[in-house]
């Protein structure tokens, strides 16, 4: 009997989260902008991160992508999560509009910033900028840039006034919505409370006479700029839910190519995260780096950039200070395992395994005596790359911090970050049983039991702040068990994404160690939040909060002398309060009630719909649906070996594939490409336990990647990967990639869009290169082609129309793709695009589909090897028809 594909929930946890998916789907609930932007709350009167309920972040996308992931697991309908990446792309990835490649381009890796120092209170900025300090060189950027074939990065902003709510607009229009914001800019005891909101795009038409720029950077003179800041665990983030999204696709035959590569270009980027801010020297911050000799390898607390908003100067840092709940092994191990993640840049792949390697020891270095984890470290003391104390605790040469980044309150109180970076290694430690990762949890699930509340009358409690005392020992490899270090729960509450998050790390930890105590635990949280807090709107429950005395109490500090204006008029002067220069807070219709509390002496109590935490609940839900379904009882996944293999489809090398089935009580149903079942005898064959893929059906693939999924009576079904290659093909100092943008029957124009990459060790003179995309007429006529944009730019690419002398199985003519002199060189390692189109002049239809070169995927970049490439005259890619 073959498994159908589930569009009914199978069980109430799975019920939960779709229940909760419709909760935040309906409009009237008000999760989503007017734009489809998830906003971080729906209620507005709100100060955490964000000083705003509408103003979201890049944490709250991360959520959104990976919440469409599930739907899309349950119901095999994944265009949410397509949309949900749009909407990233479209709204808090910067285009290349709001950072214009003719600024990024004018970036010298050899200088890639000018320094100025961090200080420890608002009050002594502005810092001013030191062009003779130390700066090291970028050793990523070259690398990126030849790849991608532009200087734009690639990566989410993390702060988005979602409804434009301060008046910004986008590039400083003053209307348009979502606009880029910033916030937090002046050292680690500004707090949310003492922030001056500025915007990303700062032409100077709000703020003072240099716009907001003076009030953070002391310079001789300014120039109208942008600047945006990337919080690294989101970017992270969003790439481990593509990751669960592709897997679960595969089980409906779903191709989320596309946003794999959209993951693995943002995996790239990423690696900025890994380098010191100034791209120092790792344990010796006061040399500049050469190159990777900056490289610390975690994921720190930012990366950032910016440039000349007309001006062809730019500037990009990394971050000195890495705090352990920003890492995510389980991204790092997606983008240097996974061949369909693994960046296409040269160093992506190797950077991202060393740095796998790096955040596992970073864990074990910081996990306390208890069991809890630790801090982190920075490369630069102070902020200033001053010298440590002489019995700071170091890692790598980077020293210890209880609370790195900032102190008000100190960055590693909450919680939060427990659950929120544990369930990572939860999930790496589940898909690769890694032994570094199984002790620590161990240690960690042990604590976690003695410190969660389980009350007789159903209610619970998690903790909410923690203290710290003492600090690990100097890494040398080897975890030591720090007696030294110790932490204990100064506060308990009932912080419900947080319990979501929490009971998601116990599940996978459950699953993959055979712990059941853990899933229990998991169950009672994921349990006593559903029966006590659910309501119309999602969960929540009433927050005390003692801080919103300082909406009016706290003093934004401004210098003296200093004048400016907020959009709406707000006079920005010193002695401004919080509330001073966000006077619209009046208007909230919340706003009354926190001001009756004020002068009651009182703290007003609230209800908030946090998105990320809504999705973090369903999420959780939805995992244990996955792990433990069928009313919560554990059920085993079976498992096949390998779970990848290489097919050669040369003459004399095809050899069938052996692949052994381990059942673990299930039975095996059938092994489906897309959503269509082989046929047993025929393309595979079955005897006992052992599944043999035919070489004769596997000889009829396509060279690229096949993704067949064994499909069992119960469990969560394992995808096996076949790389089909031809070492027939002529092998040479290229590589072509492509897509048909459309794939319809009849078209009026064919649309090849096409990637080359030069793999050889030298560069390639372009006029010596010819690409030929083979196809049928259907109707002799005439031909135009067209190159409407290319990354060697559209006037250098010319196409020629060639009628073959004998017509050939899908092809009588070829288009030849040629360059003029002026597309200069491809370099060692370095690829363009080439996207043409190409119609007959009366523009009648020509039908592709049985085409040689077409390719039906039409969705990304991939090998294709009937596309021909030749350099002076020979052939070095493809097959010829």
């Amino acid at each position: 009997m073959q498994k159908q594909l589930l569009k009914e929930p199978t069980d109430a946890y799975q019920k939960r989260f779709l229940e909760l998916w419709e909760i935040l789907h309906d409009s009237a609930n008000g999760y989503f902008s007017p734009q489809g932007v998830p906003y971080h709350s729906i209620e507005t009167l709100m100060v955490e991160a964000p000083d705003y309920g509408h103003v979201t972040t890049s944490e709250t996308l991360s959520y959104y992508i990976w919440l469409e992931a599930m739907y899309g697991k349950f119901t095999g309908d994944f265009s949410g999560f397509q949309k949900a990446w749009d909407i990233a792309e479209t709204y808090i990835i910067p285009t290349e509009k709001d950072q214009p490649n003719s600024s990024m381009s004018g970036y010298n890796a050899s200088k890639p910033a000018t320094y100025a120092p961090e200080w420890e209170l608002p009050s002594l900025y502005p810092a001013k900028l030191d062009s003779g300090a130390a700066v090291g060189t970028d050793p990523i950027y070259n690398d990126l840039k030849s790849t991608y074939g532009t200087s734009v990065i690639y990566g989410m902003h993390w702060l988005l006034d979602a409804d434009n709510w301060y008046g910004f607009g986008r590039r400083g229009d003053g209307k348009s919505a979502p606009s880029y914001i910033n916030t937090f800019q002046r050292g680690r005891e500004e707090s949310t409370w003492e922030t001056i909101p500025q915007p990303c795009w700062d032409d100077m038409h709000f703020g003072g006479k240099n716009g907001f720029l003076d009030l953070f950077t002391g310079d001789s003179n300014y120039a109208k700029q942008f600047k945006y800041t990337d919080a690294p665990d989101a970017d992270a983030r969003a790439i481990q839910a593509t990751y669960w999204a592709d897997q679960w696709a595969s089980e409906y035959g779903v191709d989320l190519g596309t946003y794999i590569g959209k993951a693995s270009k943002m995996g790239d980027y990423l690696r900025y995260a890994m380098f010191d801010k100034y791209f120092r020297k790792i344990g010796s911050s006061t040399a500049a780096g050469t190159g990777y000799d900056a490289a610390h390898y975690l994921l720190s607390w930012y990366y950032a950039w910016g440039g000349g908003v007309n001006a062809n100067w730019s500037w990009v840092i990394g971050c000195s200070h890495s705090h352990f709940g920003y890492q995510n092994p389980m991204a790092a191990w997606i983008l240097s395992q996974d061949d369909e993640f693994k960046p296409i840049s040269r160093n992506g792949a190797s950077d991202w395994s060393k740095s796998l390697e790096r955040q596992l020891e970073f864990y074990q270095w910081l996990q306390s005596d208890e069991g809890g984890i630790a801090g982190g470290v920075s490369n630069s003391n102070n902020g200033r790359y001053e010298s440590w104390p002489s019995k700071t605790a170091n890692f790598y040469g980077m020293g210890y911090q209880e609370h790195p980044v900032y102190a008000d309150p100190g960055s590693n109180r909450w919680f939060g970050f427990q659950a929120w970076s544990m369930q990572r290694v939860a999930e790496y430690f589940y898909k690769t049983k890694d032994l570094k990762a199984k002790a620590l949890l161990e240690k960690w699930v042990k604590w976690i039991k003695t410190v969660v509340k389980l009350e007789d009358d159903g209610t619970f409690a998690i903790p909410d702040n923690l203290d710290w005392s003492g600090q690990p020992e100097t890494w040398t490899g080897t975890y030591t068990g720090n007696p030294n270090l110790h932490v204990k729960v100064s506060t308990y509450g009932t912080d419900l994404g947080v319990a979501g998050s929490l009971a998601n790390t116990l599940l996978y930890y459950s699953k993959a160690s055979g712990d059941d105590e853990a899933r229990v635990l998991a169950k009672e949280l994921l349990d006593r939040m559903w029966n006590l807090y659910k309501g119309d709107k999602g969960l929540s429950v009433p927050e005390q909060r003692n801080d919103y005395s300082r909406f009016f109490d706290q003093e934004v500090y401004v210098p003296s002398g200093w004048t400016g204006t907020m959009p709406n008029g707000d006079e920005i002067k010193s002695g401004v309060k919080f509330i001073d220069i966000r006077s619209k807070y009046k208007d909230d219709p919340d706003f009354q009630k926190v001001q009756n509390a004020y002068n009651r002496g009182t703290a007003p109590v609230l209800n908030y719909h946090r998105f990320w935490a809504q999705c973090d609940i369903a999420i959780a839900n939805g995992v244990y649906s996955m792990l433990f379904e069928e009313g919560g009882e554990p059920v085993n996944n079976s498992a096949i070996d390998p779970a990848s293999a290489v097919f050669d489809k040369k003459a004399g090398s095809q050899k069938d594939i052996k692949v052994t089935l381990s059942l673990n009580g299930n039975t095996f149903t059938g092994i489906k490409e897309g959503n269509k079942y082989l046929t047993e005898g025929v393309e595979y064959t079955l005897t006992n336990d052992t599944v043999v893929l035919l070489k004769t059906y596997l000889a009829e693939k396509e060279v690229g990647k096949l993704k067949l999924t064994f499909d069992f009576s119960a469990g969560t079904d394992p995808v096996f990967v076949l790389t089909v290659t031809d070492s027939s093909i002529a092998a040479g100092d290229i590589k072509v990639q492509m897509y048909n943008d459309t794939t319809t029957a009849q078209v009026s124009s064919i649309v090849p869009k096409i990637k080359l990459t030069n793999t050889g060790k030298t560069s390639i003179s372009l006029t010596d290169l010819k690409l030929r995309y083979y196809y049928t007429i259907d109707g002799e006529k005439d031909q135009n082609f067209w190159c409407d944009w290319s990354t060697v730019g559209s006037s250098n690419v010319t196409g020629t129309f060639v009628k073959m002398p004998k017509a050939k199985p899908g092809a009588d003519y070829y288009l030849e793709i040629g360059f003029t002199a002026g597309a200069g060189k491809l370099a060692e390692g370095q690829s363009i695009e080439v996207p043409v189109r190409f119609n007959k002049i009366d523009w009648s239809s020509y039908t592709q589909t049985g085409d040689y070169s077409f390719s039906k995927s039409g969705s990304s970049y991939a090998d294709w090897t009937k596309i021909t490439g030749y350099v002076s005259g020979s052939l070095k890619w493809g097959v010829e028809p």
